[in-house]
């Protein structure tokens, strides 16, 4: 029996290895990061960061990016044992920390023109407040119609049927 060999000769290239080109193709991407085109075309459809362009003829063209994403996942998956569903949350939670939130302390605010944003900003908001403060008065809300007067006790008249549409004798 012949013994099984690696397709491989040399062992995959790390993420710094990466040639420099404006554009990879799938198989490219696939040695590179040593996974079957399958694999790239499902993770595409798992994680929204992954989107290739796709060029006039449907062939999908990777950035360097995208493929340094692909081994950030493959990394997440294969090395660190996530899940797909874990790994999503991985790069959710990064998004997250990425995102500079804006002090509302106008003390730290970085420019004069951040302050008197910061102090813009918290005067309407004080107007809002103000408005919104204020109670409701009930004479300048004008009923719809008129008010029913207390109804007189009735007899209990049967009402008339609906007028039939159709003979079905």
């Amino acid at each position: 029996m012949a013994q099984h060999q690696p397709i491989r000769k040399t062992p995959p290239p790390s993420g710094s290895e990466i040639p420099d080109k404006l554009y990879f193709r799938i198989g490219e991407v696939s040695k590179l990061c040593d996974l079957p085109a399958y694999v790239l075309r499902f993770w595409e459809s798992e994680f929204p960061q992954l989107k290739p362009h796709k060029g006039g003829t449907g062939q999908r063209l990777y950035r360097r990016r995208d493929v340094e994403m692909v081994l950030r996942i493959k990394n997440l998956l294969y090395d660190e044992g996530y899940t797909i569903p874990g790994a999503r949350q991985v790069f959710k939670a990064e998004l997250r920390h990425k995102e500079p939130q804006l002090s509302l302390d106008i003390e730290d605010a970085a420019t004069p023109a951040t302050s008197k944003q910061l102090r813009k900003l918290q005067k309407e908001l004080r107007d809002l407040h103000a408005i919104l403060s204020k109670p409701i008065t009930r004479a300048a809300v004008h009923p719809i119609r008129a008010p029913r007067s207390a109804p007189a006790t009735r007899s209990h008249t049967p009402r008339p049927s609906p007028p039939k549409l159709f003979d079905l004798s």
